[in-house]
């Protein structure tokens, strides 16, 4: 069966690539820590040279170098804190914004809120409208876009969107949220030529609270010199934690991505019963939404969890989450299909595998059956 969304999924790296990035973060630590300097944890206070720790500042360098970028920062907040950071340094309160038309991700929206900006929705997989966007908008400063999905139908390739926004407006500052994306598709926001990409390093197995801000050089200075207090620092130890969890995410991610691409085809060849379709999507993480004949949803995700899986995020893909995720479908997708309560759920494999996965969902169904009428599953 093929994925109805198939045009909306964004494609991974494969294991080989994620191999190579992990190879080129590390040839890059090694080019600024030597002497066994790496063993050494990481300072902590407003460095003078630095104006915050002098290991957070050796850290920023290597993943800048890795990304490609001219600068990196590391702030508080994790993605949530590096989009409303960097969206503060590029916009004053109430300015206006290009967006796209879609539900917007809830921490943004409140972001948006909170900094009262105007949102100049327009539909992203619309070439036609977003040329008249373009052409009539000549107020906002930023062309904000998420890199994964905020809806099941989007299908725009980032890619082009940036090359078409830099040719008709290159005074326009593109943002790209890349929460999700950092270090699970080939390219981000900035490789694509986007001026900011801004992601959560607790998403790649980092430790709470860290968001990584990459992008033009003068952008972060001015970052750097707001955020001069020392308890709004990352502090040495924090990026150096960071840093050795970076070097082990990619490899891990495209491996968990091979087992979402595994159960969805599994699923889709009929291992279990009782369900209409499985499909992949990058409704936030990549994962498999499984759509059930009958409304068993909620009662999927109760039993699911007596059998093991986890039925609540921590931080999506976070260290924490190494148990298979089987919950309610995203925020922002239910607002663009409702009906997805009460017969859809969102499954990632994380560290376990699809045969792990599929043998919680058998369990959870055949209890469903005992506990109801026998013929809601028939």
């Amino acid at each position: 069966m093929s994925n109805k969304y198939e045009r909306s999924v964004l494609k991974n790296m494969t294991l080989e690539q994620a191999k190579k990035l992990q190879f080129r973060l590390l040839d890059e630590v090694t080019k600024e820590f030597s002497n066994n300097e790496f063993f050494q944890i990481g300072d902590v206070g407003l460095h003078p040279d630095h104006h915050r720790p002098k290991t957070t500042a050796r850290v920023e360098k290597v993943i800048a170098k890795t990304f490609g970028a001219e600068a990196c920062a590391l702030v508080r907040g994790s993605g949530t804190g590096a989009i409303r950071v960097i969206l503060s340094i590029l916009l004053e309160a109430g300015d206006p914004c290009i967006v796209h038309s879609a539900p917007m991700y809830t921490t943004t929206k409140e972001t948006f809120r909170l900094m009262g900006l105007k949102q100049n929705r327009v539909n992203f997989n619309n070439k036609s409208e977003l040329i008249q966007v373009l052409e009539q908008d000549k107020a906002s400063k930023v062309f904000y876009v998420q890199h994964s999905r905020q809806q099941p139908t989007d299908e725009y390739d980032l890619q082009e969107i940036i090359s078409f926004v830099k040719e008709l407006r290159p005074d326009l500052a593109i943002v790209v949220d890349d929460n999700y994306c950092a270090m699970k598709t080939e390219l981000i926001g900035t490789q694509l030529g986007a001026d900011v990409s801004a992601f959560s390093g607790f998403k790649l197995l980092g430790p709470e609270g860290i968001g990584v801000i990459l992008g033009k050089k003068d952008a972060i200075q001015r970052l750097h010199q707001r955020n001069y207090s020392g308890g709004g620092q990352v502090q040495g130890f924090e990026a150096h934690e960071l840093l050795r969890s970076l070097a082990f995410a990619p490899v891990m991610i495209a491996i968990q991505n091979e087992q979402v691409e595994e159960l969805c085809y599994r699923l889709n060849n009929g291992e279990l019963e009782g369900i209409k379709e499985a499909y992949i999507t990058n409704s936030q993480s990549k994962n498999v939404i499984i759509e059930f004949e009958q409304p068993i949803a909620v009662k999927v995700i109760e039993f699911a969890s007596k059998y093991g899986a986890a039925t609540y995020p921590v931080g999506a893909e976070s260290r924490y989450e190494l148990i298979p995720m089987i919950y309610r479908v995203s925020g922002s997708f239910l607002e663009s299909c409702p009906e997805l309560a009460q017969h859809g759920v969102r499954v990632n494999p994380m560290k376990s595998s699809a045969t792990t996965v599929i043998r919680i969902l058998q369990n959870a169904i055949e209890e469903i059956k005992g506990v109801n009428s026998p013929c809601l599953l028939i």
